[in-house]
């Protein structure tokens, strides 16, 4: 039995294919399944069987599609309400894919129809290990799966329900190894790993570290549901798009766009969404445009920030870079978008609108030199609640950065300074502050520079 796990660094999810070396079967593939495609021609198997774990919360799922390519069964909880035929599996069934079989086993708590797939091959050797079980969003990797996602006055239940599945799970032979689809940046659980591609993790390593299996029922709820951080807004539309199949279908063509189409844009009240480097952005940028930099969270930030269906264009001075952008959107059901590549001419002429970048350094020499009175400085920390209780600068706003479109305009007057832990979220925050007309210091540095600058910290709960 081969295992390759297919990264969607994207998603924040693990894809993976198992296979006999004939025979294979797909577990929660995302919409673009051309990796997992190309895995399986690299090993040169045939997918036989696609599976997805539950209904996604987070994407897109490709599983229908991958399945109807190839002619392979697509497995689902029979439980699942859906309006497309698939085989329905049940707990306890056994699925042959090949030399391989792939059982069923039930572990409601993510989702209420959640499922879990432990395969192994039908006539193991003295040497093959016992299995390989893929999670999904049940265990994790030192953690487990949400359990708000699905509605959040189900997420006390349903937290029940995913410690009692743990139990469940942790009387599977210690050796099995644990393969789960979310933890690595989804927002889909409730902590993230780190664990890399090819690092072997076994059920026995969750035994004494994963609180599941650590904490009784009463506890494990508590700090569970204590610990659940905000939601992006798309993953709202991502259940009913996959209960509808719409992965089968191939996502809507991108509309390229004029300069002066992406200016009537502007005034119509679209999205501008500029995908280049923060730094070239607070360079110089179309006056109303966004900065949402390209990389591993871009569909993320996206699909949090502008409202379901609203009108976006995405601005680009690379071709490339658009496609891959426009592909991650399309995972979380995001197409039919107008795109533009900004030429360098177009850039001289309507890439006016600028505003200042600063590290901590800067920040601390002007904390010393400022002028409070006449020139008031605001700090705005747009981190997370978790990281802004761990420990802030004196006197900053809290201000996540999924609220500050709406809540702009609660900021005191004064110029902006916003930072986050890396620069990035602060690059997003402050390209809508300065949509808001108001006069902004991107902090474009390291959260762990403040230490080294030994520039005080303060540790209040967020409100």
């Amino acid at each position: 039995m081969e295992i390759v796990a297919v990264e969607v660094p994207h998603l924040g999810n693990r894809c993976h294919l198992v296979h006999d070396g004939r025979r294979a079967i797909v577990v929660d593939p995302p919409r673009d399944t051309r990796a997992v495609e190309a895995a399986a021609e690299r090993a040169q198997v045939e997918i036989t069987a696609v599976a997805d774990t539950h209904i996604h919360n987070d994407y897109v799922s490709g599983a229908l599609g991958l399945a109807r390519r190839h002619g392979a069964d697509y497995l689902l909880s029979a439980g699942e309400q859906v309006d497309f035929e698939r085989v329905g599996v049940r707990d306890g069934d056994v699925v042959p894919v090949g030399g391989l079989e792939v059982e069923v086993i039930a572990t409601p708590g993510h989702t209420r129809h959640h499922q879990s797939f432990l395969v192994r091959p039908q006539q193991p050797g003295p040497h093959d290990a016992p299995g390989a079980l893929l999670s999904g969003g049940s265990l994790l990797q030192g953690t487990v799966g949400r359990t708000d996602l699905v509605d959040p006055r189900l997420a006390a239940d349903l937290a029940g329900m995913q410690w009692a599945s743990a139990q469940v799970l942790a009387g599977l032979d210690p050796a099995t190894r644990l393969l789960p689809t979310h933890g690595f940046g989804s927002f889909c659980a409730s902590t993230s790993t780190c664990t890399r591609v090819g690092e072997i993790v076994t059920l026995a390593d969750q035994h004494s570290a994963n609180p599941a299996l650590i904490l009784d029922r009463e506890t494990f709820v508590s700090e569970l549901l204590a610990g659940f951080g905000p939601i992006p807004r798309y993953y709202r539309h991502m259940a009913p798009l996959n209960r509808a199949g719409a992965g089968r279908a191939t996502p809507r063509a991108a509309r390229p766009v004029t300069a002066a189409q992406v200016t009537d844009a502007v005034l119509g009240g679209s999205w501008i969404i500029d995908l280049r480097s923060r730094s070239a952005f607070a360079d110089g940028h179309l006056a109303g445009s966004v900065s949402v930099e390209y990389g591993t969270q871009f569909a993320t930030y996206v699909g949090w920030l502008v409202p379901w269906n609203d009108d976006i264009v995405v601005l680009s001075d690379t071709p490339d870079l658009l496609d891959a952008a426009l592909r991650d959107l399309a995972d979380i059901g995001i197409d039919d978008v107008a795109t533009h590549v900004v030429s360098p001419g177009t850039a001289a002429r309507a890439l006016t609108a600028s505003y200042r970048r600063a590290d901590w350094t800067a920040f601390a020499v002007e904390s010393d030199t400022a002028d409070a009175t006449a020139h008031p400085r605001v700090v705005v920390d747009v981190r997370q609640r978790d990281e802004w209780e761990a420990g802030h600068l004196p006197g900053a706003i809290h201000l996540p950065v999924q609220d500050v479109e709406v809540r702009a305009d609660e900021l005191p007057d004064g110029e902006l300074w916003v930072h986050c832990r890396s620069g990035y979220r602060a690059g997003i925050a402050s390209s809508l502050l300065h949509r808001h007309g108001r006069a902004v210091v991107h902090i474009d540095d390291a959260w762990e520079r403040v230490a080294e600058l030994q520039l005080p910290i303060t540790t209040t709960v967020a409100a």
